[in-house]
């Protein structure tokens, strides 16, 4: 097209995104350049384990017209259910295919589960369970028909602590969620569906995600995440990395801007980053009208709209006939989708939407708690003669629906309890197991009474109560940032019952990070556990834990702060001002430095640090060992043909961490080892690996780490190459990001 793409990039690269200031800005066109123009649209190459099905998706394009392969790239209207389709081609014997919410599980219809969450997930700190849970959640798509699961989602990563949708990823560092992103997209696509990774890129924040209209009737562009490309590539870009690694069948791009270019129809992050970078086989579907425009979105790297917009249709086949579009890209969009198809192998038959799924396949709902409080070991309980119950989110819903609305804005609760956030990621239930229903069953088992007041914020409580229950929740929703990281309500609720009963323990299903100083250190209050967001077995899970039929195992994926103004100006989801009134911006000039990075690197002492979690056990951590791998030294990796997720070399090995994990205490337990890397000129310290094992009391497990050259690199913006930089590297091992009793160091 007549750009000198790499010289934009690299110009853009060396500095932050910023834009001059101006007295009225009323025009997109002062933005242009800001993200820099990468032409044409690469095409697929059939690379690797995709040989075959791009052989058979080419072949299959051949037979068709032109008409037909436009009406694979965008969404019909059909009443079965999905929350979108494309058409059949019937002489080809091509059935279409549905395409539905959410990363969590299915939504908006019958006979299904719903899993844990994201963030859930995230809390597990569990590869294998990342993995099961996407194949069981892929089977249950697969038998309702459909070919696509809208997520896993790993943008948002978390960088607005009040963004809405934080609760559908995993965690708020790229590592974490790399890993996890990674096994859930191997996991639903080993049952046949394919993943739609989300939200393609740095959609970071609900508030101004689309196009308004604001208070003065004015027409106001979607907020822009301005970002530097080191950033993007250390942090934002790192776990779509790791999900382009995994196969991932489509990417689906994102509603906000990108350095004030539209997700949807941004050529430096679809053409340049996903598919030349990271070499992209698959297809890019829009976010639910995210289109905002046409040829120049296919040109740019779209490949599928959904829902079906004035904006296609045979507007492609008239672009091609007057040379705005080339005939090669219509034909590469077409391709890419069906390439997906053969990949899956879903040409062999998948069956149409309906009903009559298996019972749940199960799944342990229980993994992504969080113990952060337990004085003088309160828990687990062991068979009290009275248990007292408080708080609105111990019971379960008024009713039960296969459809779930959306929320008129987000309230700081929901008066039920809280087993799966609000919106798009939300996921339909056969049943809720509330906490009411599952202490009431150990009760009997155990020859308990049970008291219980739901509907009081300042209850009375029986004086003979054994441990008094408190039970409460923070909400959050697609559409709305939150209105805050605690609530009165709940917080009085905790103290009042507090000052009643000297063994209160506090559960809170939190959609996201929940601060805690106003109660935490109140001598009543012996244990707190951020129950996050379980799914359908919510009641069960928390009780499994709270009287030691499992040992929490949980640990944060995010850092929680003393007080809500620790976390600075990433608290709030930015707003527009000023001159770009009409056209917000959002400058991501922290850099990588959020979450602990941000903790770690401005002194601030956090109330529960990332990684964090309690056990009702001990671990001892010892012998650590580092051995260097003897490949040559280079600062760059060698050059290789790019394959899904980049230059293969990424993933050599070069330095092995191993340490020894002895469970001290007197119960088995689960541990979650956690190595973090000191890089020259980087923050304090990153995530680089970690493994949860199984340790019964009194024995011990060998912890093995590869250090890949990913892993210990850093982005050169002039190279345009991931670097390994000379000088001393500082290695970690322990318990959370704060807790690492054993330390090392080597040098390259």
């Amino acid at each position: 097209m007549g750009y000198n793409a790499c010289a934009l990039s690299l110009l853009l690269s060396l500095s932050l995104v910023s834009v001059t200031h101006a007295e009225n800005i009323t025009s997109d066109a002062y933005f242009y350049g800001q993200s820099p123009p990468v032409y044409p649209s690469p095409e697929g190459t059939g690379s690797g384990s995709w040989a075959l099905a791009y052989q058979k998706a080419r072949e299959f394009v051949g037979k068709l017209t032109p008409e037909e392969k436009v009406n694979l790239t965008a969404g019909i209207s059909v009443k079965n259910g999905c929350s979108g389709n494309i058409g059949p081609i019937d002489h080809l014997g091509f059935p279409g295919f549905c395409v539905s919410d959410a990363g969590n599980g299915l939504r908006g219809t019958d006979y299904v589960s719903s899993w844990p969450s994201g963030i859930h997930v995230g809390a597990s700190w569990n590869k294998k369970l990342a993995n099961q849970r996407g194949a069981h959640m892929g089977a249950e798509f697969r038998k309702k028909g459909v070919n696509l699961l809208l997520g896993p989602v790993v943008g948002p990563l978390g960088r607005v602590v009040e963004s809405g949708r934080n609760w559908e990823g995993f965690s708020t560092d790229p590592y974490l969620a790399g890993a996890l992103v990674y096994e859930t997209v191997d996991g639903v696509q080993s049952s046949g569906v394919g993943t739609s990774t989300k939200h393609y890129i740095a959609n970071e924040q609900e508030t101004n995600r689309n196009p308004e209209r604001n208070k003065q009737g004015e027409s106001m562009a979607a907020v822009s995440s301005n970002i530097d490309d080191k950033t993007m590539h250390e942090l934002y870009l790192w776990p779509f990395q790791d999900a382009v690694l995994a196969g991932s069948a489509s990417i689906m791009c994102s509603y906000q801007r990108i350095n004030n270019s539209y997700g949807c129809q941004n050529s430096k992050t679809l053409n340049g980053l996903l598919k030349t970078e990271l070499g992209f086989q698959g297809y890019v579907v829009t976010d639910w009208g995210a289109q905002h425009a046409g040829i120049a979105g296919a040109n740019a790297g779209l490949d599928m709209v959904m829902p079906s917009s004035e904006l296609w249709g045979d507007h492609l086949t008239t672009a091609i006939s007057n040379g705005s579009m080339e005939a090669s890209r219509l034909d590469d969009m077409a391709t890419r989708i069906m390439a997906t198809w053969y990949q899956l192998n879903q040409d062999k038959g998948i069956p149409n939407p309906g009903i009559g799924m298996p019972a749940d396949v199960g799944a342990a709902h229980e993994k992504g708690h969080v113990l952060v409080k337990n004085t003088n070991n309160a828990l687990p309980l062991r068979k009290p003669d009275l248990v007292s119950m408080f708080g609105y989110d111990a019971k379960g819903p008024d009713f039960l629906e296969v459809s779930i609305g959306y929320t008129k804005g987000t309230p700081a609760t929901q008066n039920s309890t809280l087993y799966v956030a609000g919106g798009s990621g939300a996921n339909s239930a056969a049943y809720v197991d509330s906490p009411i229903d599952a202490i009431q069953r150990q009760a009997y088992s155990d020859g308990s009474s049970v008291m219980w007041n739901f509907d009081s914020q300042d209850p009375d409580v029986d004086p003979t109560s054994d441990v008094c229950l408190v039970f409460a929740n923070s909400y959050a929703s697609e559409g709305f940032d939150r209105p805050g990281l605690s609530d009165d309500y709940s917080d009085t609720l905790i103290t009042n019952v507090a000052s009643k009963c000297s063994n209160t323990v506090v559960v809170i299903h939190n959609a996201g990070i929940r601060v805690v100083d106003n109660w935490i250190e109140n001598g009543n209050i012996t244990a707190v556990m951020f129950a996050h967001l379980p799914g359908q077995d919510t009641g069960r899970a928390v009780v499994d834990l709270l009287y030691g039929h499992a040992n929490p195992s949980g640990r944060l994926p995010y850092t929680v702060a003393k007080q809500a103004s620790d976390y600075g100006l990433l608290l709030h989801p930015s707003e527009p001002e000023g001159e770009y009134w009409l056209y917000p911006q959002s400058d991501f000039s922290e850099g990588q430095f959020i979450d602990y990075r941000a903790f770690d690197s401005k002194g601030i002492v956090p109330r529960f640090e990332f990684g964090y979690g309690l056990s009702y056990t001990t671990f001892k951590y010892s012998g650590l060992q580092l051995q260097k791998k003897s490949t040559p030294w280079s600062t760059y990796p060698a050059a290789a043909k790019i394959v899904e997720g980049g230059n293969p070399h990424l993933w050599d090995e070069l330095v092995k961490v191993s340490a020894v994990v002895q469970n001290s205490g007197s119960v088995n337990g689960d541990e979650v080892a956690q190595l973090y890397v000191g890089i020259p000129n980087g923050p304090v310290r990153q995530l680089r690996g970690f493994e949860k094992v199984s340790v019964n009391s009194g024995k011990s497990a060998k912890i093995t780490f590869s250090l890949t050259r990913r892993d210990l690199s850093t982005w050169d913006v002039t190279a345009q190459q991931w670097a390994l930089q000379k000088g001393q590297y500082k290695v970690w091992v322990g318990r959370s990001s704060r807790n690492l009793p054993l330390e090392s160091t080597f040098v390259f």
